[in-house]
């Protein structure tokens, strides 16, 4: 990995194949497995080729139904130079919410692997016209085909788009659907490529890793991002917090990204594997996609130093806020100042609150995004000024400074009061003992709802009758009575994404239907 690109090059992977064609876009972490910028060319080519050969033309929609496989990114970049609308589909879904986006999203095709045989078969409706395994040749084995295609460029080659499915907070996942970018170079910069650029240093020398599943919105963006602005992709198949500390020693990674659940996993490791890599490559981690508690932020500065950054954006793309370690350090807990939008905090009534006051966070952002096929859901995350809500709940201080305080729809209302579930998760993580966490809101004849956790405990933790009564003393300790648990219950595993989401409408409806028996 010494090669240098020289310091000019366009923003899309052609660019870097013709002046680096030997360089690694991708390295599979595992296995070491690696693809050259000239192979990925060549295969996006084909990729792209093989979707005209089938009929499927620019806006046509293909979804792509895999885990962490050494052949997604040239299928996602095959997708992209064919114009298509490309489904990145979590490998975690049932039947029946796959087959709900496959109908809901139009595809036309389908890609797909060895792992999803028996779920296939199972989904109820018809699957798109044809679906190729690119393993074992199940429908129809995608390595054969593009053998039959060229890898030359197409002749109508123009930019496509993702449209990320959200992950189903409250009912059915929506489709993200912005408009596909007008007819242009593929390598004109978007929005992305811009920040990755100028916030975080990433360019042509970045070894990056992505411990996340590809298929989630901020993995899959940012891998294409390193790879169009030439640098490589390490990509781990599934998240282990080992692995992850020898990903960075093997292949001198440079830039990496993260969500709190794995700084979590890996702040638990015993010291012994924490001291035991070369991390010395390591120039800036970069984390987002839910609040840090701030103890846990702090102790990963003590380990990594100064290169943690952080960042609040959205699959929809409609605002970014930004900070660096230093920063965060004097104003510990913000996730920063928007450089992409404005941001708002208004009241109930769609009014400005001052500074230091919670209420539901807005950006004013020129972004145009709409729920596909989903017009009231779009209508209701505008307000009548056209500023784009994403339900979260959050302040900004007197600085300017952003800070989220939670999701508005995980918010528990116990005898009138409102009650965060976010602070009082953020103190039972740190817990030596307690190695995943949920604040839910369940039924309670007296006060409405009462807040219930529900921990998953480290190996080795006391029983559970005496971890109960621990815990409580450890909140009493830092959190006001009100928001202390009623009741601690304890689980072997918490409903999260690979990507470290915690899946809290799936733990409340589960609540919710056990209590109503």
């Amino acid at each position: 990995m010494s090669e240098q690109p020289p310091a000019e090059a366009g923003f899309h992977p052609s660019f870097h194949a013709r002046s680096t064609p030997t360089r690694p876009a991708l390295v599979l972490a595992e296995s070491g497995r690696s693809v050259t910028y000239e192979e990925l060319e060549a295969r996006s080519n084909k990729v792209a080729n093989f979707f005209r050969a089938q009929g499927l033309q620019r806006g046509d929609a293909v979804a792509i139904f895999l885990e962490n496989h050494p052949r997604y990114l040239e299928i996602v970049w095959g997708a992209q130079r064919a114009g298509l609308v490309f489904i990145a589909v979590s490998s975690r879904l049932s039947a029946s919410e796959l087959g709900y986006i496959l109908k809901d999203s139009g595809a036309k095709l389908i890609v797909s692997s060895s792992f999803a045989v028996s779920l296939l078969a199972t989904v109820p409706v018809d699957l798109p016209r044809w679906f190729f395994d690119v393993y074992t040749g199940l429908w129809g084995d995608l390595d054969a085909a593009l053998d039959w295609q060229s890898s030359e460029v197409i002749v109508d080659q123009a930019p496509g788009i993702d449209m990320p499915y959200s992950s189903g907070t409250t009912g059915m996942p929506k489709g993200i659907r912005r408009p596909l970018p007008d007819i242009q170079p593929l390598g004109a910069p978007d929005t992305l490529v811009k920040l990755a650029k100028g916030l975080f240093g990433f360019g042509p020398g970045t070894v990056y890793l992505s411990p996340a599943p590809l298929y989630h919105a901020a993995p899959l963006r940012w891998s294409m991002t390193v790879q169009a602005l030439g640098g490589t992709v390490v990509l781990m198949e599934k998240f282990d917090p080992v692995r992850a500390l020898v990903a960075i020693e093997r292949y001198r990674v440079t830039h990496s990204q993260w969500v709190p659940t794995h700084f979590v996993r890996l702040l638990k490791l015993p010291p012994e594997d924490r001291s035991a890599f070369d991390l010395s490559s390591h120039k800036l981690a970069v984390h987002a996609a839910a609040p840090c508690p701030v103890e846990v932020k702090r102790a990963m500065l003590d380990w990594w130093g100064p290169i943690i950054h952080e960042y609040y954006s959205s699959s929809e793309g409609v605002g970014f806020t930004a900070v660096g370690p230093g920063e965060w350090q004097t104003k510990p807990g913000t996730v920063g100042k928007p450089v992409h939008g404005i941001v708002h905090v208004l009241d109930e009534d769609g009014q400005e609150l001052p500074a230091g006051k919670d209420g539901v966070i807005y950006f004013e952002t020129p972004t145009k995004v709409a729920y596909h096929n989903d017009p009231e859901k779009t209508a209701s995350a505008h307000n009548d000024r056209g500023w784009f809500t994403l339900d979260d709940i959050g302040h900004v201080d007197e600085d300017g400074y952003l800070y989220l305080t939670d999701r508005r729809s995980f918010m528990i209302i116990s005898g009138g009061v409102n009650i965060y579930p976010q602070e009082i998760e953020n103190r039972l993580v740190i817990h030596p003992m307690v190695a995943d966490v949920a604040v839910i809101g369940v039924p309670d004849e007296e006060m409405g709802e009462k807040v219930l956790a529900v921990v998953q405990l480290a190996p080795g933790a006391k029983p559970a009758d005496r971890m109960a009564d621990e815990l409580d003393a450890w909140c009493r300790a830092e959190l006001s009575s009100v928001k202390v648990p009623r009741k601690f219950d304890f689980v072997e595993e918490l409903p999260r994404e690979p990507t470290g989401k915690l899946l809290k409408g799936r733990l409340r409806d589960m609540y919710k239907t056990h209590s109503s028996r």
